[in-house]
Order: C-alpha cells, then sequence, then structure tokens
C-alpha cells in the first residue's frame, strides 16, 4: 500500500489536534506499520513538518495526541507481526555486543516468540520515543567532553 501523506499542518494555526486527525485518517486506511510511522514519525513525516523545533517536538512527545499515536503505531505491529508484507527498502546495521548481551536477547526473543530482528527493532521504536530520547538535543555534543588538567 503506498500512501504519502501530503498536507502541511503548522503548529500554530492546527497543533496536536491536526496532527492527530492527519494520523487517524491514515490509522483507518489500516497501512503497515512501517508506513504508518514512517508518514507520521519518520524523520519526513507529519510530525517533524508539524514541530520543527526540538522544544516543540518535545513538547509534542508529551502531549495525550502523542501517546494516541503511539498506540495506534503499536497495534498496527501487533496485529502485521506474523503477516508479510509489502516491504519498506530495508538497511542493514550490524551491531557488535558481548555474547553475554546477545544471548539476553535472544532469550527473551524466543519467550516472546518473536524474533532477535523484532525485539530489536521494538526496542529501539522504544528507545526513541523515552525519555533518554528528550536528552539527544542538537545542543547534545556528540563525542564526550575533554578533560582538562
Amino acid at each position: 500500500m503506498a500512501v504519502r501523506i501530503e498536507e502541511e499542518v503548522a503548529p500554530a494555526a492546527h497543533g496536536a489536534t491536526a496532527v492527530l486527525e492527519v494520523a487517524e485518517r491514515l490509522y483507518a486506511m489500516k497501512p503497515e506499520w512501517v508506513v504508518f510511522f514512517r508518514e507520521v514519525l519518520g524523520v519526513d513525516g507529519l510530525v517533524r513538518r508539524a514541530f520543527r523545533t526540538p522544544e516543540a517536538l518535545i513538547r509534542f512527545e508529551c502531549s495525550p495526541e502523542y501517546a494516541r499515536i503511539r498506540e495506534m503505531l503499536d497495534t498496527l505491529r501487533t496485529q502485521q507481526r506474523d503477516q508479510p508484507a509489502e516491504r519498506e527498502t530495508q538497511r542493514v546495521v550490524t551491531v557488535r555486543m558481548p555474547k553475554s548481551l546477545h544471548e539476553s536477547l535472544k532469550a527473551e526473543a524466543e519467550e516472546m516468540r518473536v524474533s532477535v530482528n523484532t525485539l530489536c527493532i521494538t526496542k529501539l521504536i522504544k528507545m526513541l520515543d523515552e525519555a533518554g530520547r528528550r536528552d539527544m538535543t542538537p545542543d547534545t555534543p556528540a563525542t564526550p567532553a575533554k578533560r582538562t588538567a
């Protein structure tokens, strides 16, 4: 299903309510979760077009409208977990980790009856949504500060 949200939502004029309304219209079309994520929460998605500054984005992420959008995303992911899907272009990331961490992830994935890949994607999406993300504003240095003697 190819879906593209073309509406621009101006935060001053419409705000969180308008963003939620557009997201609900897309959700009603029952898109793949990846499409919903890309069009609503992705880098070029509706939310980032409406809330352009880190401060505005953080305020929106604390709103009930954002919580509802996350619920819609989680519902789509749950409903589509075992369904083959029309695929968005995939990217591969190689992550080096200690064997003990890999074994823990593998055990957790087995308990949840999902693949390690699905578990890791779920954890990454959750991390993007939690308070830790709010600490990653553009003002945060990318490298640790150098010590001075």
